[in-house]
C-alpha cells in the first residue's frame, strides 16, 4: 500500500494558531463536528484541546449529526456568541455542507477557519492545509511509477511538502474583522 496523506486533522493545532493570529480577540471557539466520523471526533477530542490550551482558547464542541442540524446548531450557537468557528476535516456531512456552513458563519458574523480550500471560496474566512494541486501532481507521479513497474509496497506514503494559507478579504470586511498586515503577508492567496 502507498499513497499521499493530507494530514488534515494533524494540522488542527496550526490552524488554531493561525486563527488566533488573524483574530487576536479569539478566546472562545465553536467547533462543529460529526460524532459519527472518527477523524472528526479524534481531532476534536485529542488534537485541538492540546493546541487550545497552549493558545489559551476555550473550545465549544457542537455536534452535527445530519444536514438538518446546521440551522438549529447555529441558532443555539448565536445565543452563546463564540469569537470564532472552526470546521474540522473529513466526512461526507461536513464536506457536502461547506457552502451552507460558510453561509451560516457569514450570516452570524463569525470568523471561521476550515480544513477545506473550498470553504473560503464559499465565504468562509480562512483555510490552512495541504496544497491540493501539488498533492494531485504527486499522485500522478505515483501512478506513473506503478505503471512503470514499481511495487506500491516499495513506495513510501508521502506527506505534503507544500501548504497553503488562504484568507477571504471580502468575508473579513463583511463581518468586520481587520487582519493584521503581517498575517496577510503570510497568506498564499487573498480573495478580494
Amino acid at each position: 500500500v502507498t499513497g499521499i496523506t493530507l494530514l488534515s486533522r494533524e494540522l488542527g493545532g496550526k490552524r488554531l494558531d493561525l486563527f488566533k493570529e488573524a483574530v487576536p480577540k479569539l478566546a472562545r471557539v465553536a467547533v462543529l463536528f460529526d460524532p459519527a466520523n472518527p477523524p472528526n471526533v479524534q481531532e476534536v477530542k485529542e488534537v485541538l484541546p492540546v493546541a487550545a490550551r497552549a493558545l489559551k482558547l476555550t473550545l465549544q464542541p457542537w455536534e452535527v449529526r445530519a444536514a438538518d442540524d446546521f440551522e438549529k446548531v447555529f441558532a443555539a450557537l448565536n445565543k452563546q456568541r463564540p469569537d470564532g468557528l472552526y470546521v474540522p476535516g473529513g466526512g461526507p456531512l461536513m464536506s457536502t455542507n461547506l457552502k451552507r456552513i460558510a453561509g451560516l458563519a457569514l450570516k452570524s458574523r463569525l470568523p471561521s477557519m476550515s480544513y477545506d480550500r473550498d470553504f473560503v471560496d464559499a465565504g468562509g474566512l480562512m483555510y490552512y492545509g495541504a496544497d491540493i494541486a501539488e498533492s494531485y501532481r504527486r499522485v500522478a507521479y505515483y501512478v506513473e511509477r506503478i505503471l512503470k513497474g514499481a511495487k506500491p509496497a516499495d513506495l513510501p506514503v508521502e506527506q505534503p511538502m507544500k501548504f497553503e494559507f488562504v484568507i477571504n478579504l471580502k468575508t473579513a470586511k463583511q463581518i468586520g474583522v481587520t487582519i493584521a498586515p503581517e498575517v496577510l503577508a503570510r497568506a498564499n492567496k487573498l480573495i478580494r
